[in-house]
């Protein structure tokens, strides 16, 4: 579904929007003695932003323990939950491929070698041949030409097959960068794609936009923190990945499922009119509506489990940020009407 050619988060946000990030953050680095570095910020960015539900939670933790904000402690929430993808898979597959990229390089610049030196050496033969005084002569020529040539023929076999091996060990190395350029895109929880990439496929939406009819649904699980409370983050992770199971079960195949945040998901819905989007996810809220969640082998019932949501439209005039807005307000709507219900943006004013 979506293309990523970059191994590098993307940023889709309103200057708006990032001055309000700005201005929360330096406070809290400041605040936690956090050295103003672009390591830094990013990490802090993220968590301000709310990009990943996990850092969010490590920072949180490390706060609670009082623990120092040290090189060491920011290089590995960079690694882990700011480059999603991990940078050892990176370092690893750069290296493999510089190495297939010299060998493949040596091997041609071998083979150019010896078949210069063998031409040359054929064609000195080849003066011999025309200089030959008798049959003796000509036939140790010939022989000579004939060895050089077989030579020459079986060190090109060779190094095709070493030409062969090493296309195959670029084909493997392409499949690996493949792998972990998905695993930069995806939530690792509900194996959706995470909100960096939702951002950026929002961002290419809105910017090349070839359609009038695009909407954008965000959900959020209704009291989520009941179920935590009552039962546990591993039981509200739980609750979480069935959650993007029906995501998955009712979307198409054009559509971009995210998690957006925590227990919220986003749907990016290109080619949909508003009454084709509010259809799909009502079929979502009707099927977690009737859902029967159970705990410990399906002995202990969690409960009812309910979802709200808001629906908008793109617009010719929407940024990124309008475009979110309008539909976070309806979902805001729909949490303050009731919950359990789907609200789109022209059911109520703004």
């Amino acid at each position: 579904m979506l293309e990523n050619t970059s191994i590098l988060p993307t940023y889709t946000v309103s200057i708006e929007q990032n001055s309000e990030y700005i201005r929360r953050i330096l406070p809290l680095m400041l605040k936690y003695n956090v050295p103003v570095d672009p390591m830094n910020y990013a990490v802090w960015y993220h968590y301000v932003a709310g990009l990943s539900t996990d850092l969010n939670m490590a920072i949180d933790a490390i706060i609670q323990e009082k623990k120092n904000f040290d090189s060491v402690t920011t290089l590995y929430l960079y690694k882990n939950y700011v480059c999603t993808a991990s940078v050892e898979s990176f370092e690893k597959i750069n290296s493999n491929l510089l190495r297939l990229i010299n060998k493949t390089a040596f091997l041609i610049n071998d083979t150019g070698e010896k078949a210069s030196a063998t031409g040359d050496h054929l064609n000195f033969k080849l003066n011999e041949l025309n200089a030959a005084e008798n049959q003796a002569n000509l036939k140790a020529i010939l022989v000579e030409i004939i060895l050089e040539t077989t030579q020459l023929a079986e060190a090109s076999k060779a190094q095709k097959n070493q030409l062969d091996n090493t296309t195959k060990e670029m084909e493997l190395l392409r499949s690996e960068l493949t792998h972990v350029r998905v695993a930069a895109n995806t939530d690792g929880l509900t194996g959706l794609l995470n909100r960096l990439a939702f951002d950026k496929a929002l961002g290419e939406l809105v910017e090349n936009a070839t359609t009038k009819n695009a909407c954008l649904a965000i959900l959020d699980i209704d009291h989520f923190k009941r179920i935590n409370d009552n039962f546990g983050h591993l039981v509200g992770d739980k609750v979480i990945k069935y959650f993007a199971s029906l995501l998955k079960k009712h979307t198409a195949e054009h559509h971009y499922v995210a998690r957006y945040g925590g227990e919220e998901m986003a749907i990016i819905m290109p080619d949909t009119l508003l009454t084709e989007a509010f259809h799909l996810i009502e079929q979502i809220r009707k099927a977690l509506d009737k859902s029967q969640l159970k705990n410990k082998g399906g002995t202990e019932n969690i409960g009812k489990v309910t979802v709200s949501a808001g629906i908008a439209s793109l617009k010719a005039t929407d940024t990124v940020y309008t475009f979110i807005e309008r539909a976070d307000n309806a979902l805001y709507r729909a949490k303050e009407t009731g919950r359990n219900k789907v609200v789109i943006e022209s059911t109520f004013h703004q």
